[in-house]
């Protein structure tokens, strides 16, 4: 028999769940109204969901993505159905059949697609996803050596569609909530293979981390937060100053030092929904920008190319 006390503070929607002596604080702005939240059948998601459906005023519809790349997978998703089923919620699920030779990014992308397009059709306020602090470390040092820039090290947060509530919690106390509580859940075999960067990052070289440095390292990463904030404001407020949305002024462009225009051009990409590129994307569209003939065009992606004009750059779809 445990014991629930709820405080809610009404003016964020945060919520403060108080169950056998464990507190886990919904650090998220979760308005009433319906949200998609992932489930993988993991341990994560299954504490979630379970401290979710307590919330009152909002609607939840379960989503599970089978990726197909492991071969007992479809038990994972028969797990969260039951669970879904017993708290009377919605499921709704999809497979990818992406093999086991699938990557980790190309996983996370159909995954990501599969949630939007569920909050799409069921025109939820967002998707919540189970991330917590030690997904926040791993993801922040994975990043660092990809060599990511500034926004790797602050990429994964809470925004206004994609909630995640838990990135202020360790792995450690979800477990402890888990089995507090008595939660079914399945463990992903893949999550010990250390072959995998993310893995050796989880079971090599996050266990040897101090208390204190993690929490020198969350710091880091809230700083960057901080500090992503300020220049995405600058940078917004630069393109604002151009001769109009889809164009900016072409000697402005070419007199900024390579750095700063290579943050220009991105968040300029980004304004327009332009998300898949890479640095050497980037670095391409700037030599084009300075070096191309006014008339001339390189092409960003499958919708977009870039028109190089003798004053001016312009983003043009290429449907128009």
């Amino acid at each position: 028999m445990f014991h629930l006390c709820w405080l809610v503070f009404c003016k964020e929607f945060r919520h403060l769940l108080l169950i056998t002596g464990k507190i886990i604080l919904m650090d998220a702005t979760l308005k009433p109204g319906r949200y998609v939240v992932a489930v993988s059948g993991g341990v994560d998601s299954m504490v979630l969901l379970d401290i979710l459906r307590r919330i009152p005023d909002i609607q939840l519809i379960v989503a599970h993505y089978d990726h197909g790349i492991r071969y007992d997978s479809s038990q994972d998703r028969r797990l969260v159905q039951s669970i879904a089923k017993q708290y009377g919620l919605t499921f709704l699920y999809d497979e990818g059949n992406l093999g086991p030779d699938a990557s980790e990014a190309v996983a996370r992308k159909a995954r990501y697609e599969f949630l939007h397009k569920v909050r799409n059709a069921s025109r939820a306020n967002g998707i919540i996803t189970a991330h917590h602090q030690d997904d926040l470390l791993e993801t922040a040092i994975l990043n660092l050596l990809r060599g990511t820039g500034r926004r790797g090290l602050s990429s994964l947060k809470s925004t206004d569609i994609m909630k995640r509530p838990l990135l202020h919690v360790p792995k450690h106390r979800l477990i402890n909530y888990a089995q507090g509580n008595n939660l079914i859940w399945h463990e992903d075999s893949t999550n010990s293979d250390t072959r995998y960067t993310r893995n050796y990052i989880r079971h090599v070289l996050l266990p040897k981390f101090s208390p204190n440095d993690r929490e020198k390292l969350l710091q880091h990463i809230n700083r960057m937060h901080e500090l992503n904030a300020e220049i995405d404001h600058h940078l917004t407020n630069h393109l604002h100053v151009q001769p109009a949305v889809h164009m900016h002024e072409r000697r402005s462009f070419i007199a900024l030092p390579h750095k700063v225009a290579a943050e220009v051009l991105a968040a300029w990409l980004r304004k327009h929904g332009v998300r898949d590129f890479d640095r050497k994307t980037i670095e391409r569209l700037i030599v084009a920008a300075k070096t191309f003939k006014p008339g001339q065009a390189a092409d960003v992606d499958k919708r977009y190319l870039l028109r190089i004009g003798k004053d001016d750059l312009a983003l043009i779809r290429k449907d128009r």
